[in-house]
C-alpha cells in the first residue's frame, strides 16, 4: 500500500469517528435549544449562558422534571455585549420565578476587530478581549439591573476557569479576574445568589475538560455541573 493511499485511509477513518462526535454535539445543542411547553402549576426557570450552560441544560431540565419548567434562549448567549442587545427578547413576556445567568468566557475571549465575535489567537496582531474588563463591569451592572426588573429570584453562576495550559484565544487566570469584577458588581445587588462554579470546577478540570486547552466539558462534567446548578436553583424556587 502506497503512503498516499495509507494516509487517505487514515484520514477517512478519523473523519468517520469525528462525524458522529460532531453530530452528537450538534444534537445536544439542538435539543437544548428546543422550546418546551410549560407544565401547568410549576415554577418557570430561565437559564441564560454560553456553551457551558448549553452543555448542562438538558440534564438540569431532567433533574427538575416535575419540579420546574426549565427554559433557555435558543442560542448561545455569548458575551455581555450580545446580552445587552438581546436580553429583552430572551426574557419575553412571561413571568419568571428564577433566572440563572452567566456571561464571561465570551467576554474575555480574544477577537480581532470591534464587531467581531470570532475567536482568535492572543498573539494575533490587534487582538483584544471581546469585552474589556472595564466594559464588562459596566455591561453586567446594566444586565443585572434589567433582570431585577422581572421580579424573579436571580442566581449568578460565575465563569468557569480557562485551563492552566492556556486555550486558543483565552488567557489562563482571566476568568478569575472577570469573576472578581462580577462580585464587585453584585455588591450593589445583595439579593442575587452567587453560585461559585469556578471553585467547583477548578480541582476537577483536568479530568472534566474535553481535551487539552479546551474550556468545554465532557459528559461526566456536564452531569456534575447540572446537579450543582439544579441544587442551587431548588433553593430559590417558590415554597409550596
Amino acid at each position: 500500500m502506497s503512503k498516499l493511499v495509507l494516509r487517505s485511509a487514515v484520514l477517512l477513518l478519523i473523519a468517520g469517528f469525528a462525524t458522529p462526535l460532531l453530530a452528537v454535539d450538534q444534537a445536544t445543542k439542538k435539543n437544548a435549544y428546543a422550546q418546551i411547553e410549560d407544565e401547568p402549576g410549576l415554577p418557570r426557570v430561565l437559564l441564560i449562558g454560553d456553551s457551558i450552560s448549553i452543555g448542562y441544560t438538558l440534564q438540569v431540565r431532567d433533574n427538575l422534571k416535575g419540579i420546574a419548567n426549565v427554559h433557555r434562549p435558543p442560542t448561545n448567549c455569548a458575551s455581555t455585549k450580545q446580552g445587552l442587545q438581546q436580553i429583552d427578547k430572551w426574557l419575553g413576556e412571561g413571568k419568571w420565578d428564577v433566572i440563572h445567568f452567566n456571561w464571561g468566557l465570551h467576554d474575555l475571549k480574544y477577537v480581532k476587530g470591534e464587531d467581531s465575535q470570532t475567536i482568535t489567537s492572543i498573539d494575533t496582531p490587534g487582538a483584544h478581549s471581546q469585552v474589556s474588563i472595564e466594559q464588562y463591569e459596566e455591561n453586567l451592572e446594566k444586565l443585572v439591573s434589567r433582570l431585577e426588573q422581572t421580579g424573579a429570584k436571580l442566581i449568578w453562576r460565575n465563569t468557569t476557569p480557562v485551563p492552566v495550559e492556556g486555550s486558543n484565544g483565552r488567557v489562563p487566570g482571566d476568568a478569575a479576574k472577570y469573576n472578581e469584577v462580577a462580585l464587585k458588581v453584585l455588591k450593589n445587588h445583595p439579593d442575587v445568589v452567587v453560585e461559585d462554579m469556578w471553585t467547583f470546577v477548578k480541582p476537577n478540570q483536568d479530568k472534566w475538560k474535553t481535551s487539552k486547552g479546551n474550556v468545554h466539558f465532557n459528559g461526566a462534567a456536564n452531569k456534575a455541573l447540572a446537579k450543582h446548578v439544579s441544587d442551587t436553583i431548588q433553593t430559590q424556587l417558590p415554597k409550596k
